[in-house]
């Protein structure tokens, strides 16, 4: 048995090392409500704007509203569920479809005497492509 629970520890670490996803950027903001983050996001001589910006935080949920490349969404965030997050292909679906660059935007965490969202921007690009770039408001 002691064989066994060895064997099967040794065996879950190296799939997380496997599977573990590979972001190459991290950055953490806080924003207040109704302010935007804006970052311009280049790649292969091309400049797009991604921004957002948070609008309600009732009963546990965010409301979001983004737009990157003439696309305008509304997505509704929470702390403790399934849906923390929404993800930004930066890049169209081309030849290279395994390998797309994008962003995950995640609600990390709500500070009730600031009423600030705080938020975590991952960014995915393995053949490091894309470059970011934060934006005054």
């Amino acid at each position: 048995m002691r064989n066994f629970l060895q064997l099967f520890t040794l065996l879950a670490l190296s799939f997380s090392f496997i599977f573990a996803s590979d972001y190459r950027e991290i950055k953490e903001i806080s924003l207040k409500k109704d302010e935007q983050k804006k970052i311009l996001v280049k790649y292969a001589n091309k400049e797009k704007l991604f921004n957002f910006r948070w609008t309600l935080y009732k009963n546990g949920g965010l409301v979001i509203f983004k737009s990157y490349d003439k696309i305008v969404a509304q997505n509704v965030l929470y702390l403790r569920h399934e849906n923390q997050s929404f993800r930004v292909e930066l890049m169209p679906n081309g030849a290279d479809y395994g390998n797309l660059a994008y962003l995950l935007v995640k609600f990390k965490e709500f500070k009730q005497e600031s009423k600030e969202a705080v938020f975590e921007i991952f960014l995915f690009d393995k053949k490091e492509q894309v470059l970011l770039e934060d934006l005054k408001n």
